[in-house]
């Protein structure tokens, strides 16, 4: 068996068999097959697809190239959630101790950003104290006692999807759907959760542009999960604008606890809740109507905070940090930006506020960059709102004032003031299972 001959295959439009895929992936793993003849085997499958037994069998041997987590040594129904990656994305740490707080288990392994979109773990390290990089045994007595625990993912958890991952990432095959279907769902089913919901991002800050690309991404991913006996669906939400008002690790800790606390952005409370209900669902907890009821009480009686609040203090936080009127950090400087004109939000670009954020230093282009914790932007107006020559837009955190001149003429670019008054789309496109699909 040779690499040319996949390849040829592949280019070709012919499906290969497991054994096939199984050699491709184990020999570039292993290194005998080299940078030039994967890339090449990427970009045929970026351009012709992958049928579902393709996805499967690639999926199942990037499971096999590293460990699996075996949760079950933590009773019950564990769930697990995925993003697929946003801007201002920190529902997380809002849905992972709603569910708790309604007796659901969250064992969760997160990532860190990576270019314009924010990572979990990035997000709690933001909170002085806490530690993400735990242990296995100290990771299931979390899980165990508080009922839920998020941390960094294992270092030999799917390292086949690592090595692709950074090639993908050079090649301009990121957005390939049968690869990030793959790539996503081996780390979902090494992770060992029994339950997985699937937030699929669509639109402007998302790697899936329209909303008939995310259906077709969530059809695949909840097929792989289903043929390996998990239960999955995926959620698809809207991605166009920023989700919250806040963009950066310390700032999107302050704004989930406010949502937390009752609060905070009607947009982020919403996908929350219904991501929660959708987790509690799948773990029956009822039926959609009770798991969502549930969810909107946890947050209402103020048992998700406190579960929240539980879950920093047993990695090692500081809740003092949260708690009050005072908030993990503050940055060294702090920037306005005004409106240039009158009217209307009409959009605001989120991939493009992203990168704004990644230049004021919230963010990194490379997994070795470092990230300044406090930096990000507070968004005062969302699409939609009035605003007049003058008012702020949004506040610039930052250590450096060139950075803040750097990322307003992102920002200027992104933001646009219109006198009409725009369309507003609906936050939660559509649902998809084993089983249908639900569009909203």
């Amino acid at each position: 068996m040779r690499a040319y001959d996949i390849i040829e295959k592949k280019r070709d439009k012919i499906e290969l068999d497991k054994d096939e895929i199984n050699f491709l992936i184990k020999g570039y793993v292993s290194g005998e097959i080299p940078d030039y003849q994967m890339s090449a085997f990427l970009m045929a499958v970026y351009l012709n697809g992958m049928t579902d037994d393709e996805c499967e069998a690639l999926t199942e041997c990037m499971l096999d190239s590293g460990d699996r987590m075996d949760l079950s040594a933590i009773d019950g129904i564990k769930v697990d959630k995925h993003s697929t990656g946003g801007v201002g994305d920190k529902t997380t740490l809002i849905v992972t101790p709603i569910v708790a707080a309604c007796g659901v288990k969250v064992a969760k392994m997160s990532g860190r950003g990576l270019g314009h979109t924010g990572g979990t773990i990035d997000k709690l390290a933001s909170i002085p104290g806490m530690k993400t990089n735990l242990d296995n045994e100290k990771f299931f007595e979390i899980v165990r006692k508080v009922g839920c625990s998020v941390v960094s993912q294992s270092g030999n958890l799917v390292p086949a999807d690592k090595k692709i991952y950074a090639l993908r990432d050079v090649t301009a095959t990121v957005e390939s759907k049968p690869l990030i279907a793959s790539s996503i769902m081996s780390k979902k089913i090494a992770s060992g959760a029994d339950c997985i919901l699937l937030d699929v991002k669509v639109g402007d800050g998302a790697f899936m542009k329209t909303s008939e690309d995310a259906v077709e991404l969530s059809k695949v991913m909840v097929s792989i999960g289903s043929r390996f006996g998990r239960k999955v669906a995926a959620v698809i939400t809207d991605m166009n604008s920023p989700l919250g008002e806040a963009i950066g690790n310390a700032l999107e800790v302050r704004e989930s606890c406010e949502v937390l606390k009752g609060s905070g952005p009607q947009d982020l409370k919403e996908v929350s809740l219904v991501l929660a209900a959708n987790m509690l669902y799948l773990a029956d907890k009822g039926t959609y109507e009770t798991c969502y009821k549930l969810a909107e009480n946890a947050l209402n009686n103020g048992s998700a905070f406190e579960k929240f609040k539980e879950m920093v203090k047993a990695q090692g936080g500081d809740i003092s940090s949260f708690e009050g009127d005072h908030y993990v950090s503050e940055a060294k400087i702090k920037y306005d930006v005004v409106a240039w004109d009158s009217g209307y939000i009409h959009s605001m670009g989120a991939e493009s506020l992203g990168k704004a954020s990644m230049i004021l230093g919230a963010g990194r282009e490379k997994k070795e960059d470092s990230i300044d914790y406090s930096a990000g932007i507070l968004l005062h107006k969302k699409i939609g709102e009035k605003v007049s020559t003058g008012d702020v837009l949004a506040t610039f955190y930052s250590s450096d004032e060139y950075k803040c001149h750097e990322a307003e003429k992102i920002f200027k670019e992104a933001v646009c003031i219109s006198e009409n008054i725009p369309k507003i789309g609906k936050l939660i496109k559509a649902r998809v299972t084993s089983e249908e699909i639900e569009k909203f």
